[in-house]
């Protein structure tokens, strides 16, 4: 028989399942307190359960479905795991339509995938990917090479929390951000899911303001996750301020023009009352001159959005650089003239191979 995955399941359907076999509907409560709360995923260990109960649960249920194999640690404390997925979980089909003719370049690369804990003053963020590879393909990234190999299921993406979570000197994660490995939207129903267990009180508890979804986008998706009834922030990667410039460097920009995606980033401040952020990575001498921050900040007005602008992590075999401090301040100074609330991200775990897909990428080659 094939166990259940614990990170896939709700307080109901945990309760259910436990009722169905004889428990008492507080048994969920206490179950889910001891994985969330205590970080106790042994069932013998779970006490306050009848051993009979502690018993039935280890028949039905598994509750790490991924193995770590390389664990890396920054200087600036940033900390990265590479995870194996168990072979009794199989990622799902990705979706049909535009992903598919983007799934040009798809190989076999194992089942891996990275998440990263990120610490600052006063928080602990969790980065966690959303797919098997991605399908978007931008020129730059680590995550595409290899294309797509599949959607990563609900509990898979909240196990990652979980498990940076537990890492050492981590009190808790405070914040969650969907900007790891895959394009979040592409796996909607799966990460839509999770960040309700995210969300949850029985759960991680984390609150919607913390937790962010990063798209390349599609306007169709973009309108969708409006309707989604969790608050969280969406944030486009858009990279690129005009539309010839973004399809040389994210190849699913061929899908949708920079002002679809803009409308669509109307609908959702005017359906939802929540600012978007629009991230773009500083790629040297590529899309960092004043003429194109010029052009960023008329679409950052119009959509009433914050920039984040990301310094270039380099990655082997990739042309391309990262930009000098001067030129970085100088594109932030141009946006802020223009009435736009711009900030430089700080670079976080450049001695670790942090930027998305890196990790992976590097071992594969070795």
């Amino acid at each position: 028989m094939s166990l259940l995955h614990f990170f896939d399941c709700d307080l109901e359907g945990v309760s259910q399942w436990g009722q169905s076999r004889g428990m008492p509907r507080h048994a969920a409560t206490q179950w889910l307190n001891w994985v969330y709360r205590k970080g106790v995923v042994d069932p013998a260990a779970m006490t306050d359960l009848s051993k009979a109960h502690r018993e039935l649960v280890a028949s039905e249920f598994e509750f790490q479905r991924s193995r770590v194999i390389a664990h890396q640690s920054a200087t600036d404390g940033t900390q990265k795991l590479l995870l194996a997925w168990s072979s009794t979980d199989d990622p799902t089909d990705p979706p049909a339509g535009a992903l598919q003719v983007l799934d040009q370049r798809r190989v076999a690369r194992g089942r891996e995938t990275e998440c990263v804990m990120i610490p600052s003053e006063d928080r602990h963020t969790a980065c966690v990917s959303s797919q098997l590879g991605c399908p978007v393909g931008c020129t730059f990234c680590a995550s595409g090479i290899g294309g797509l190999e599949g959607n990563l299921t609900a509990g898979q993406i909240v196990e990652q929390v979980w498990r940076l979570g537990r890492l050492g000197a981590v009190e808790r994660i405070s914040h969650v951000v969907f900007m790891g490995m895959g394009e979040p939207l592409a796996n909607y129903a799966a990460v839509t899911q999770a960040i309700r267990t995210i969300n949850a009180p029985w759960g991680l508890g984390i609150s919607a303001r913390r937790i962010t979804v990063s798209t390349v986008g599609l306007p169709e998706a973009i309108r969708k996750f409006c309707d989604f009834e969790i608050p969280v922030t969406l944030a486009l990667s858009l990279h690129a301020p005009n539309d010839q410039l973004r399809r040389e460097i994210i190849p699913w920009a061929q899908f949708s023009t920079i002002a679809e995606l803009l409308d669509a980033c109307d609908e959702w401040f005017r359906r939802t009352g929540r600012e978007i952020t629009l991230e773009y990575i500083l790629l040297g001498q590529v899309n960092d001159t004043a003429e194109h921050a010029a052009e960023l900040a008329v679409h950052a007005r119009r959509v009433h959005a914050n920039v984040n602008l990301i310094r270039y992590n380099e990655v082997r075999g990739m042309p391309y650089s990262r930009p000098g401090s001067e030129a970085v301040h100088s594109f932030q100074e141009i946006l802020r003239s223009k009435g736009v609330n711009a900030h430089i991200r700080a670079s976080r775990g450049r001695d670790i191979a942090a930027a998305c897909g890196q990790l992976r990428h590097e071992r594969v080659r070795v």
